[in-house]
């Protein structure tokens, strides 16, 4: 199989690492070999703080360790806010077959329970100053390959729409050698 580069994004707590967990899952168990990455798991071994060009070298290096692994024929899983438009559309430039799903929640239905790390509780409180959908801006995709609205959509149900768009456009993609991405 060829590799490809499927990047989930949303604001924090619309169900990245969830659905990411999920695709994984089901990857391995057709024996898809799948590099999953997840932002909050690299940042502590890609150093970078919040700022404005601590995020440009975050995401710039997470979309090259998401094109080395594309190049050596895994399905890349990415997990990550990325806030902005551009560093999606770089990570994209360097693939043959980037997909993009973007879970789109509203950043006010994320308060309370669904705030497991707290994050929108202490952007509230001005502890937080760049919170993309709360203190920051979000920059939603223009173009993504799949929209799972997740704030209606349970985890399972957004799994399972998740899992046959895969099937659909991005496996039978990879296998026939198709290029797909914008």
């Amino acid at each position: 199989m060829s590799g490809a580069v499927v990047w989930i994004t949303g604001v924090p707590a619309s169900g990245k690492t969830t659905l990411a967990r999920g695709l994984v899952a089901e990857l391995q168990r057709r024996g898809v070999v799948t590099l999953w990455l997840d932002s909050d798991d690299l940042r502590g071994v890609i150093p970078a703080d919040y700022s404005e060009s601590g995020r440009d070298a975050f995401y710039g290096a997470l979309g090259h360790i998401a094109r080395l692994g594309a190049e050596g024929g895994s399905l890349v899983i990415v997990s990550a806010t990325a806030s902005r438009r551009r560093y999606r559309d770089q990570a994209r430039a360097q693939v043959m077959r980037f997909f993009e799903i973007y879970l789109r929640c509203d950043p006010a239905a994320l308060r309370g329970e669904r705030d497991i790390k707290g994050l929108y509780a202490r952007a509230d409180a001005g502890e937080l100053d760049a919170l993309p959908g709360a203190s920051a801006p979000f920059e939603p995709p223009e173009d993504a390959q799949l929209t799972l609205d997740t704030e209606a959509l349970d985890a399972r149900a957004a799994l399972a729409q998740a899992t046959r768009w895969l099937e659909l456009q991005v496996l039978a993609t990879c296998k026939t050698g198709e290029t797909h991405g914008t």
